[in-house]
């Protein structure tokens, strides 16, 4: 904001640091034309911030939580996406942001712990990001403010409270579309993004100690578009994959994964490909443990992969 001065942010209870307390501090900086909080409209939120985009500002929206960001979803699919492409470039809102926290946080139940992030990876037009950590969410972040497209920026309600690492407080951007190696391995490839990263980690190393196993992990980062060819470079290498999501696995973004790895990687694979992910149940509250795709089931998945 201090290096653009058509940016400005807005959603619901930005002005007094948001819930989440991502935008503390920022009124006093830029001033109530730039940082403002609006009514309790998902809708009205992203189309005023479509028309700002259309007119050359670059909005940087927030929905609350993601679980409300479906009154927003024809506005997201219907303009936004295509803006550019039905005026024949003519037209665009290539500087919109949207940020939303997305999944479990503990005790969120139906409504504060939804990953809906594979509803707009079928959207040509605009990009999907989900960041592991506090470093990664920052350089993301301003890859997608700056993105020549619309952008659905994905962030871990649970890593607001739990994320801990030093982020460098000068400029600097990451990459959208390219994937992160986490972890190095030669055994399996373990595919995730954004809260899950921290899980399939763990597992990494809990199988590693235990059963002599080499997992190599690996960032999505971005949904939209996805680094097929990193994904298709490690399991080559590995002859395994397992995609692991907080979303339901029906049609999860897992699947598209598997999908095309499995297309790509048909001659080289050593088994099936894995997918552990959530259920396709709404998501529960005392009964958030079972429904995790958690390390101890990501361990398992891990052995039987591997032994297959």
């Amino acid at each position: 904001m201090k290096d653009d001065s058509r940016a400005m942010l807005f959603g619901e209870d930005v002005v007094f640091g948001g819930v989440f307390r991502c935008s503390a501090g920022l009124l006093e900086r830029f001033g109530k034309e730039r940082v403002f909080n609006t009514p309790l409209s998902e809708q009205g939120i992203v189309g005023f911030a479509v028309g700002a985009a259309a007119m050359g500002y670059t909005p940087i929206a927030e929905i609350q939580f993601a679980d409300y960001i479906y009154p927003a979803f024809d506005q997201i699919v219907n303009e936004a996406a295509k803006y550019r492409y039905r005026s024949g470039g003519a037209f665009n809102c290539g500087g919109l942001t949207i940020r939303t926290p997305y999944g479990a946080v503990g005790h969120g139940a139906h409504y504060h712990s939804q990953s809906p992030e594979a509803f707009f990876t079928h959207v040509p037009g605009i990009k999907v990001v989900m960041p592991s950590g506090p470093a990664e969410a920052k350089g993301l972040l301003l890859s997608a403010i700056r993105d020549p497209n619309p952008v659905v920026f994905f962030e871990a309600k649970m890593m607001y409270r739990t994320a801990v690492e030093e982020v460098p407080t000068g400029d600097y951007t990451i990459p959208l579309g390219k994937a992160r190696l986490a972890r190095p391995g030669t055994d399996i490839t373990l595919v995730g993004w954004g809260q899950q990263m921290g899980v399939l980690e763990r597992a990494a190393s809990v199988v590693e100690q235990a059963d002599g196993i080499s997992c190599e992990v690996l960032d999505m980062r971005t949904l939209l578009p996805w680094d097929r060819e990193a994904v298709e470079q490690s399991v080559n290498k590995t002859g395994r994959l397992l995609v692991s999501h907080e979303a339901p696995i029906t049609s999860g973004f897992g699947a598209e994964i598997v999908a095309a790895i499995t297309k790509r990687c048909f001659l080289r694979l050593e088994a099936p490909p894995v997918r552990i992910c959530g259920y396709d149940t709404p998501f529960p509250l005392v009964y958030e443990p079972v429904y995790m795709p958690t390390e101890a089931k990501i361990v398992d998945a891990i052995q039987l992969t591997v032994k297959f």
